[in-house]
């Protein structure tokens, strides 16, 4: 059975919020320094909080429910994609893939590209993806996104992140 994908709500803040935080443990683990990644996934409470404020705000956010309608709530999200106008002073496309994870049991089953379908479809965007996330960057360019050479600091995690661009299909 199929995760249902819908745009993300209020009501999804909590469950959201653990999928955000459990996706970055299960993605970042060998890329992140290890007390860095414990550090950034300790605050549920305060992700909820930019969840719910995404959420009132009206940001695109689609969420993928677990198909187990007895999942608890740290399952009941399991995939999700944000996003949002380019911050990118030289932005290359006017749309930016803010974020988009799937939980790992999820990993190669088609979730990512249903998502990313809903979201942006074949649309020009951008998005940042860590450096050495190998992985994600494999999905990237299947889905038609190339490396256009910008690399940044990312002081979230403290690691570097390059900058992929897909110019539409």
């Amino acid at each position: 059975m199929q995760p249902e994908i819908r745009p993300a709500g209020v009501e999804d803040a909590e469950a959201g919020a653990w999928c955000h935080l459990q996706c970055w443990l299960e993605a970042y683990a060998d890329l992140v320094d290890p007390a860095k990644l414990a550090e950034r996934t300790a605050d549920i409470d305060t992700r909820i909080e930019r969840w719910t404020t995404a959420a009132k705000e009206g940001r695109p956010r689609w969420v993928a429910l677990n198909p187990d309608p007895e999942a608890p709530v740290r399952d009941r999200v399991v995939g999700f994609i944000a996003i949002r106008p380019t911050q990118d002073e030289d932005a290359p496309v006017p749309i930016e893939v803010q974020a988009i994870y799937t939980r790992k049991a999820w990993w190669s089953t088609g979730l990512g590209s249903r998502l990313m379908e809903v979201a942006i479809g074949n649309a020009p965007a951008s998005l940042w993806v860590l450096d050495g996330n190998e992985r994600a960057q494999a999905f990237y360019r299947r889905k038609g996104f190339v490396a256009d050479g910008t690399v940044a600091d990312e002081p979230f995690f403290d690691v570097t992140e390059l900058r992929m661009v897909r110019r539409g299909a």
